[in-house]
């Protein structure tokens, strides 16, 4: 078996190549990958790569991720999170290829307190999410073997994230601010990768459980409780700190403007996802507590 690997070198990219390793011969490129073009500002080039390589499964992990960018370039955003897609899924129909992409918690609105269900409506409330959901939309469209994983909270050891944040800040500062209205599940790159590899198996040999699946790790928090568990994380592990756990003082949304509105309700309801697969997953606590022990 053939894997093609767009994207590779994102946090969830960096996983995936560990992961989809084990399945077949994998082909991981990136917009950079001189061989073949994977550069998603150029969608014209990725049907031709795919008619090449014509693996069996094509895995999209690239994409614009940078929010409030998107609110001042959204015709970039669509090219790179709806267009691309959606040439890459026209050119994986013409093959058989089973395709996977990711999106996210930003094609809601944010409303109420319950976990969004696959079905439930849409209403994104930035250029981000509006365009990610184009992107859905065209690989559904487009074609007919999909696994599309709506995820949020992404982090990874790998490069920057909300966790090394914090403890830059609590090394410099008395005392912390940080958003408390904002519910979601932290959600490591790795379990996204690891669980990925699960269902491409999974879906290869029982087509019916292609579709659009909701993907995060177990529990919710805010930034306010994910910030105060990687500072007593950090102390637990003799990490010296200016501003202790206490020192961190939960504020609104609105204390922050940004360009790009942020949804207050990012819960993601993954019964589907457990019980087409078979899978548990872990509560996030367990996978921020295991970045940290690799990183601190």
């Amino acid at each position: 078996m053939k894997l093609l690997l767009l994207g590779k070198g994102g946090q969830v990219g960096w996983e995936l190549q560990r992961s989809l390793a084990p399945l077949g011969e994998l082909v991981a490129l990136d917009f950079d990958s001189t061989d073949f073009h994977a550069d998603f500002s150029h969608p014209e080039q990725l049907a031709e790569t795919v008619l090449k390589l014509r693996p069996d499964v094509i895995v999209n992990a690239a994409a614009h991720t940078a929010v409030d960018k998107a609110e001042s370039e959204p015709e970039f955003a669509r090219k790179l999170n709806a267009t691309s897609p959606g040439v890459v899924a026209q050119a994986a129909q013409q093959i058989g290829a089973l395709m996977v992409h990711y999106s996210t918690d930003y094609v809601f609105d944010g409303s109420g307190d319950k976990p969004w269900r696959e079905g439930d409506a849409t209403g994104p409330l930035s250029v981000y999410g509006q365009t990610k959901l184009e992107g859905e939309q065209q690989v559904a469209e487009h074609c007919a073997k999909h696994l599309i994983f709506r995820t949020s909270w992404v982090y990874a050891a790998r490069g920057g994230n909300f966790a090394k944040t914090m403890l830059r800040l609590a090394k410099e500062r008395d005392r912390l601010t940080v958003i408390d209205d904002q519910f979601g599940a932290p959600t490591g790159a790795e379990l996204l990768a690891d669980v990925t590899a699960h269902a491409i198996r999974d879906t290869l040999r029982d087509p019916a459980k292609a579709g659009l699946y909701h993907l995060v790790a177990g529990g919710e928090t805010t930034w306010h409780g994910y910030a105060r568990f990687v500072l007593e994380q950090a102390l637990a592990a003799g990490v010296a700190l200016k501003a202790s756990p206490g020192a961190v003082d939960p504020v609104p949304t609105s204390a922050f403007p940004t360009p790009a509105r942020r949804p207050h309700n990012s819960r993601l309801n993954t019964h589907k996802l457990q019980t087409t697969f078979g899978l548990t997953l872990p509560h996030w606590q367990l996978g921020v507590a295991r970045m940290l022990a690799e990183t601190l």
